[in-house]
């Protein structure tokens, strides 16, 4: 018997994915959202997590943006 699963793919690099997994880690159980963890770049989440994790890599790369004193 087959089982499928629908979800997203998610390609990145290794501290990019690092940083996923932990945001996942940091969520109660019933609100985590990787289904499988493929490889070091390669993870497969749950469809309503796509926007979140675009929301919350677009808020840590805000915070960490160096800008010159002006």
């Amino acid at each position: 018997m087959v089982n499928a699963t629908k979800g997203l793919f998610v390609s990145c690099d290794i501290p990019m994915a690092q940083f996923i997994i932990n945001m996942n880690a940091s969520l109660p159980a019933n609100q985590k959202f990787i289904i499988h963890v493929l490889d070091n770049t390669h993870l497969f989440v749950q469809p309503h997590a796509g926007e979140m994790i675009k929301s919350a890599i677009a808020d840590f790369r805000e915070a960490n943006t160096y800008e010159k004193p002006g």
